[in-house]
């Protein structure tokens, strides 16, 4: 059966002049328009989708991927506004609705044709899509299954004074404090994140770049890189700034200290008192 909102495997059943007709199982047959049907494609074959309901509430699917699907949280722009509530944009010819019921209060006086909001997407009670901006009704502060270190997908959210929100995989609250944040962080905006600390109340401490040595391999051939663009040397040391260096390589100081001793010691780089300097080949 057809899923909405989200990535279907769907069999591919007839052609008909306006595209394929797909199998939806209970929703019906879903058809794919013409003009996106991959070249070659042949009835029984599986094809990759994403559902949604058209104009008229009649499942529809698409090869081209949405800017957010069920489950997602995202920074999405208002198309359209009126009594019932705001319209996104989130990739189907049909918008997203969002309804007055599920804007914050705080909120409403943002709902403004052209301006982007953080939303989380889902199913309602009547069957459609919709948007939430009430991001706690569904997401949770307490997390289970991770390890520190673990690779995560970020939306940033807002600031508080201890650092700034952050929404883990879609699905629960983190926070990436004050001391690791190096660079400006925009609300909506998705980034890569790691699992800094397990917290006994079950909550996330978010990095913004891997702990440990979990990054020197991966960045090392980035600073070899940036030299070799330099001519051979950059005036970085392990005494730069945070700030120079996280915009630069998107990197703790504490990780390109690292990198930097772990480069010195396979003899790739020089440590001047300017900076660094490639070690020519031999």
């Amino acid at each position: 059966m057809a899923s909405l909102g989200v990535w279907n495997d769907l069999k591919l059943l007839r052609w008909l002049p306006e595209g394929a007709f797909l199998d939806g199982g209970e929703q019906g047959d879903v058809l794919l328009p013409l003009n996106q049907v991959p070249p070659g494609s042949k009835p029984g074959q599986t094809l990759k989708v994403f559902v949604y309901l058209d104009a008229e509430d009649r499942p529809s699917a698409s090869t081209r991927a949405p800017l957010a699907q069920r489950g997602d949280v995202a920074s999405l722009k208002i198309v359209a506004v009126n009594k019932a509530g705001a319209f996104l944009a989130w990739g189907p010819p049909q918008n997203l609705f969002l309804p007055w019921k599920e804007v914050k209060l705080e909120q409403k006086r943002l709902i403004r044709e052209g301006q982007r909001i953080l939303v989380i997407l889902f199913m309602d009670e009547d069957g459609r899509m919709a948007a939430s901006t009430r991001l706690e009704d569904f997401l949770s502060d307490e997390a289970e299954g991770f390890q520190e270190g673990d690779k995560v997908d970020l939306v940033i959210g807002d600031s508080t004074d201890l650092g700034v929100r952050v929404v883990v995989n879609h699905r629960y609250w983190g926070m990436v404090h004050n001391s690791d944040i190096f660079s400006k962080l925009t609300r909506g905006d998705t980034r890569t994140g790691y699992i800094k600390a397990l917290r006994a109340d079950q909550k996330l401490n978010i990095a913004l770049s891997a702990p440990g040595y979990a990054k020197v391999d991966a960045i090392a051939q980035g600073v070899l890189d940036a030299l070799k663009r330099g001519g051979g040397f950059l005036p970085m040391t392990d005494k730069s700034k945070p700030e120079e260096i996280y915009a630069l390589f998107g990197i703790s100081k504490k990780v390109f200290k690292q990198t930097l001793g772990a480069l010195y010691k396979s003899r790739q780089i020089v440590l001047e008192a300017e900076g660094i300097r490639l070690v020519p080949p031999q």
